[in-house]
């Protein structure tokens, strides 16, 4: 294309552009209008304009995202026909509606995507804008159909690619490759597993199918929300703008950790602690613990009543027992049954000695006035109290492993391996979590907690009882006897239902407070890494079995985490599972995974390495220093990329100051990165190598090595230096 001609096309194409802009505002205007008038009550009842307030929120929320590159690209059909892409729909409503620019993840604009020089898809030309603002600065062309077409259609992907990072991740939809499209649109309601190696978009590439999901199936997916799970909370704080600037928001995102509401936990076991507690077969050892808190007294326990002692034996409480187990409810449930069985048998007995030669069965009345006598003045008794409490405890989560952690003899009763056992028994770990999370159901509710509910619930009723006795005095007041009271019409429960305060937040915040929530969909990032426990909670969560699940296996690190996604999925969806690789990597330059596929080929040789798409023409290097230097090279990195843009990262073994390990980086890419003991984080650990893999492969410009003793063989590929660190390009 001629330079005169680019030019002409450029300042049309800026035309029509600012024309979409024009019309964006105004439909803004027409929300925030509408939002206004709703907030300020103007017609319907107070729920429908709750509901309108929401809904005209979120709408005007999604316009403001889409003001950040509304357009970025344009197909030319071979007849001769176009149409626009963009973060949004537009239409014409003068027009009959005709569409103004087309929302990415419409079926129409899917060639946009897929299109190729061997498959056009019916396209003559694919054009992608480069906007600064609201202004196109500039577009380009790939020609379709055509052997001359070239490769001209890769820049687009290649200046995104390079481009320094920020900090988080950057939405794809302007550059969605033709594979990571396919795995966007992928017509599956059930499992995917999207696995690729480092770099290769699977998780953008998850996200972007989310977003695709609740753009399909809105009304569906909008009722429950969806729940990500990601590695660590420095990888959501990554990822939490994607969703977000595609105009999508009932997304909660936490970790394993945090996946039991008012618990955060970060801390992590040792490994084999992490593999006992992420085993199905910890399950047999709750059980068995819960079972040994249903106790049998050593010796009879006698309850002094005011006219006869009782006694409470092991036969009498094994009869009790036996028969609360048999209900097959949970332990605080059943504990119901047990007092019930215990306090018949004894009232039974005292009745017997009390009623001795005057008492007959047959006189009900006064047989049943003693029974009555003798269960108030059990349940007054706190020698009675203390029994039960002793013999079936109403026990917590946190009470229940908290002590058994803390007690060898606990954990020997109940078949537990002595690893678990700790000082501190409620010093929570990540691997806990699913085992609490377990033990609510195993448990069942904490009675105490739904007597409260009910006693407010009580309260609230008395309440509005009081009010309308109060309108029915006035109404006795009034002279004509045909008219309706208050009472005709109200319940006093109808009426405390409006004195209780309405829930306002956002569906994503109701979801995250509530355990008992369901999820529409759940994405599970870096899913190598949860145990089998872990996804118990997590089938909890989503009982339609809609997952994307997205990991490697090759890097995984936890000890408790997949070896095979078949092994981990058949137990819950066997046969409905799909998988789909990524081959490509976008992420890591061509000289920078050289030297990480030779990490991968020592410890998982069967894996091939992702290709990269891009070199960077930068070396990767490695020096040589002592420990007194490691501080002043560290220091030097840090200074040289400090006038670079981009973001960049130390890391490190545990306990070297100034690094972090590679485990926090899992999910995250910085423009530079440098590795700091590499024969360290090998040797730290089982999964070491898989660990220095991880830490290679987070660069998208630069690397760099510091080593203290021999470099380690696998990374022969570096080019040794002796100069400061700050003169590498």
């Amino acid at each position: 294309m001629s330079e005169h001609r680019y030019d002409e096309e450029l300042r049309s194409e800026r035309q029509y552009v600012d024309g979409l802009y024009t019309r964006l505002d105004a439909e803004r205007a027409r929300v925030r209008g509408r939002y206004t008038a709703a907030l300020r009550g103007d017609g319907g009842s107070p729920m429908e304009r709750e509901f309108e307030v929401r809904a005209l929120a979120k709408e005007a929320k999604g316009l403001d995202i889409a003001d950040n590159g509304l357009c970025f690209g344009r197909l030319d059909a071979v007849t001769g026909e176009h149409s626009y892409i963009g973060r949004i729909g537009l239409f014409d409503e003068a027009n009959d509606f005709e569409p103004l620019l087309l929302d990415w993840r419409a079926p129409a604009a899917r060639p946009f995507y897929v299109a190729t020089a061997a498959s056009p898809e019916n396209t003559r030309r694919r054009r992608q804008f480069h906007s600064r603002g609201r202004r196109v600065i500039g577009f380009t062309d790939e020609v379709l159909g055509r052997p001359e077409a070239g490769d001209s259609g890769d820049a687009a992907l290649l200046a995104a690619v390079a481009a320094p990072r920020g900090p988080g991740m950057r939405d794809i939809v302007a550059t969605i490759q033709a594979e990571q499209d396919e795995i966007i649109r992928l017509d599956h309601p059930g499992v995917l597993v999207i696995e690729g190696g480092p770099g290769t978009g699977k998780t953008v590439v998850a996200l972007h199918r989310v977003a695709y999901l609740l753009y399909t199936q809105r009304e569906r997916m909008e009722r429950q929300g969806v729940l990500i799970v990601g590695p660590n909370p420095a990888f959501l704080q990554h990822i939490s703008h994607v969703l977000p600037s595609l105009g999508e928001t009932n997304v909660v995102f936490t970790t394993t950790g945090g996946l039991l509401p008012g618990l955060e936990v970060t801390a992590e076991d040792a490994p084999e602690a992490a593999r006992v507690k992420g085993s199905t077969e910890i399950l047999t050892v709750l059980a068995a613990a819960i079972a040994d808190r249903q106790r049998l007294p050593a010796e009879p326990i006698v309850i002094e009543l005011a006219d006869v002692p009782v006694r409470i034996d092991a036969a009498l409480t094994e009869w009790a027992r036996a028969e609360a187990r048999a209900t097959g409810r949970p332990h605080n449930q059943a504990r119901a049954t047990f007092l019930e069985v215990l306090t018949w048998a004894l009232t039974e007995r005292a009745i017997g000695r009390i009623g001795n030669g005057w008492l007959s069965r047959s006189d009900r009345a006064a047989w049943e006035q003693v029974r009555t006598d003798l269960l108030a003045e059990l349940a007054e008794t706190p020698a009675f109290t203390a029994a039960i409490d002793e013999l079936w405890p109403v026990l917590t989560p946190e009470t229940l492993l908290g002590q058994l952690y803390s007690s060898p003899e606990r954990l020997a009763a109940a078949g537990a391996d002595p690893v678990l056992g700790r000082a501190d028994g409620a010093a929570w770990t990540v691997s806990d979590v699913p085992l609490l999370d377990e033990l609510i159901d195993l448990l069942g509710p904490h009675e105490p907690v739904d007597r409260t509910a009910e006693k407010e619930a009580k309260a609230q009723a008395a309440y509005a009882a009081a009010v309308l006795e109060n309108m029915v005095s006035r109404e006795d007041m009034m002279d004509d006897e045909d008219h309706l009271f208050a009472t005709d019409m109200l319940f006093a429960e109808d009426l405390a239902d409006r004195f209780v305060e309405r829930d306002t937040r956002e569906l994503a915040e109701r979801a995250a407070a509530d355990r008992d929530w369901t999820y529409r969909h759940i994405v599970v990032d870096e899913a190598q890494e949860l145990s089998a426990m872990d996804w118990r909670v997590l089938m909890r969560r989503c009982p339609g079995k809609s997952f994307t699940i997205v990991g490697d296996l090759a890097q995984r690190r936890a000890a408790a985490g997949a070896t095979s996604w078949d092994a981990m999925l058949d137990p819950y969806v066997p046969g409905r599972w799909v998988y789909r690789p990524l081959s490509v990597n976008y992420r890591t330059p061509a000289e920078i995974m050289a030297v990480a596929a030779a990490v991968l080929a020592e410890f998982a040789p069967e894996v091939r390495p992702p290709e990269s798409v891009r070199a960077c023409g930068v070396a990767p290097w490695s020096r040589a220093v002592t420990t007194a230097e490691l501080p002043a090279a560290i220091a030097e990195f840090e200074h040289a990329e400090a006038q670079r843009e981009g973001t960049s990262v130390v890391i490190g073994p545990p306990g070297v100051p100034g690094t972090i390990p590679a485990s926090e980086t899992k999910g995250l890419e910085y423009d530079a990165v440098l590795v700091v003991d590499p024969e360290r984080i090998i040797l730290d650990g089982p999964r070491g190598a898989a660990e220095l893999y991880v830490a290679l492969t987070r660069a998208t410009q630069r690397l760099g090595v510091l080593h203290e003793g021999p470099l380690p063989g696998v990374l022969r590929g570096l080019t040794e230096i002796g100069t400061a660190v700050s003169t590498r390009s």
